[in-house]
């Protein structure tokens, strides 16, 4: 089993920056990736971002990009998403996901690993 604990979420305005955080605990696997999706309420799950285990390869979706930026940094078993010009439609709970087959998929179903989630809030 793979534990993943995010952090990093809060209240922020509108053109402000965020840091999550995804730290994986207990089994790990070499070619996992590790990727973003969130929540709004009363919305439907939506993919964020993802990257390979070596984070040379990334996918991102269209209403982050340029905005957003996942990274990863193996030796701490930890993904990152800057998250820059956050707008109030950016406002869900944030999650870490891990696809142990390392793809880079954007359908929820594709990923093996959730974590609890963080709120993310921004104001207008």
């Amino acid at each position: 089993q793979v534990q993943l604990a995010e952090s990093g979420g809060g209240s922020v305005q509108a053109g402000g920056s965020l840091r999550l955080s995804c730290v994986a605990s207990g089994r790990t696997f070499s070619s996992a990736s590790m990727g973003w999706f969130r929540r709004a309420p009363g919305k439907a799950r939506e993919f964020v971002a993802a990257t390979t285990w070596s984070g040379l390869r990334t996918n991102y979706a269209d209403s982050v990009k340029g905005r957003f930026t996942i990274s990863r940094d193996n030796t701490k078993n930890m993904g990152l998403l800057q998250m820059n010009s956050l707008k109030p439609e950016d406002t869900a709970v944030y999650y870490c996901v891990v696809d142990r087959l390392g793809h880079l998929l954007s359908t929820w179903y594709s990923y093996d690993y959730w974590g609890q989630g963080t709120q993310v809030t921004v104001s207008s």
